[in-house]
């Protein structure tokens, strides 16, 4: 947490001079914080806002323990073995939905319902950080993960037009002549974003109405929207690079930069590595709904928590209460590639992809995502487990028979 720029201490210290509001009574001692941001774009982001903190709390010492690996598929091992230990950090990055659902039940979390404003932060927001009624983690940020982004170069020259890539059958053709032109057509990574990409294709296929039913047991897993679901995986799966299985997700997206692939269906903490790589956006980079889900908006909302063990409880409230201010949260979204999670946000200060973000936020239809904590975390698994096998062994009806088991299993 220590390499923060010098840029960014100013411009942290310049928003306190502009008004943030000053630090109350006197927080000291250490604040440790675990988190899984360390990709471009990323770190630069949670720079930006730890120069706040510490310009508002200079006599704490804030301890940012990065663990690596895209969606915190490592961080939420290693926290929880700290946990089951009695031993959290200060506050843990968690994502909202049915992942913190799982901390408050297990009582790791406290309610820090008194720091936030409810005011400011839509109720559908609120509501997968909290429960009965309590807020208990703050979100910092809404990213859109069915985004389909664009090396704006490649499809220029193959004469691609953008907004209709949204088509299913549109991006399909586009794949096509991609991968005739020499080009891998989608860029793809490890596990995690295999079902990430599960995710979209499921919500093309079944819509809002009969992707959110998957999850409370409303539509079965034989429904014919899951079986068409698992035939478009399989096409698109055709068109990724071979060794996606040893890529990470910013290994995947980098192959757009080099000029490698054309298409990568990701979450827009991608926008972030973009511009952490030089890319701007409009200019080196497009974007789309991913292909199926225009009028629909994936939530994957960041958030950070208090637990009741943290060893400096006092410095983990003034660290989630600063991140709910929408200072705050205007110096870390435009960095990080991701949206206020409340209003009040300056729109000068976000790009045009983030303004295109922020207009889909407020008029799509929201659902939780499969991938980042908005469903049950055992189904999650089971799904991202039984995708992974079957891209690898493309059996469509035993695919569907494996994902229909594991919601029975779920109690769906």
């Amino acid at each position: 947490m220590k390499r923060i720029t010098t840029i960014l201490l100013c411009i942290a210290v310049g928003l306190a001079v502009l008004g943030v509001p000053a630090a109350v009574g006197a927080v000291t001692g250490k604040l440790e914080i675990v988190h899984w941001w360390t990709a471009g774009g990323e770190g630069e982001a949670l720079d930006a806002i730890a120069a706040l903190f510490e310009s508002l709390y200079p006599e704490v010492e804030l301890i940012g323990a990065s663990v690596a690996g895209g969606a915190g598929t490592v961080a939420k091992g290693v926290l929880q073995t700290r946990i089951l230990a009695g031993n959290p950090p200060d506050s843990f990055q968690v994502h909202a939905g049915m992942e913190v659902r799982g901390h408050i039940l297990a009582g790791v979390l406290e309610p820090i319902t008194d720091l936030l404003d409810p005011a400011v932060f839509p109720k559908a927001v609120l509501d997968l950080c909290g429960y009965e009624g309590e807020v208990y983690c703050v979100p910092i940020n809404v990213h859109r993960p069915n985004t389909l982004w664009v090396n704006k170069e490649i499809v220029d020259e193959l004469g691609i037009a953008i907004p209709t890539l949204s088509d299913f059958d549109v991006f399909v053709a586009a794949c096509e002549k991609a991968k005739a032109a020499g080009y891998v057509p989608l860029a793809l990574g490890e596990a995690w974003t295999v079902n990430h990409l599960f995710g979209s294709v499921l919500l093309g296929a079944l819509g809002p109405d009969g992707y959110r039913g998957l999850w409370d047991g409303s539509v079965p897993f034989t429904d014919p929207g899951v079986t068409l679901a698992l035939e478009r995986m399989k096409t698109l799966v055709g068109y990724a690079n071979v060794d996606h299985a040893a890529l990470s997700w910013d290994a995947a997206a980098q192959m757009l930069v080099d000029g490698k692939a054309v298409f990568n269906i990701m979450g827009d903490w991608a926008e972030g590595y973009f511009k952490a790589k030089g890319w701007e956006p409009g200019v080196d980079f497009v974007w789309a709904s991913a292909p199926g889900t225009r009028g629909s908006f994936i939530l994957c909302i960041d958030a950070f928590g208090v637990p009741k063990d943290a060893a400096n409880k006092e410095a983990a409230r003034a660290w989630v209460k600063t991140i709910a201010s929408i200072e705050a949260q205007d110096i870390f979204n435009p960095v990080k590639g991701s949206v206020p999670s409340r209003s009040g946000a300056d729109k000068s200060l976000y790009d045009v992809y983030l303004i295109w973000s922020m207009n889909d936020f407020a008029t799509s239809e929201l659902v939780p995502s499969l991938a980042h904590g908005g469903v049950l975390e055992a189904l999650a698994g089971d799904i991202g487990d039984i995708i992974n096998i079957f891209v690898t062994k493309p059996d469509v009806a035993g695919a569907q028979g494996s994902l229909n088991r594991a919601a029975i299993d779920a109690g769906l």
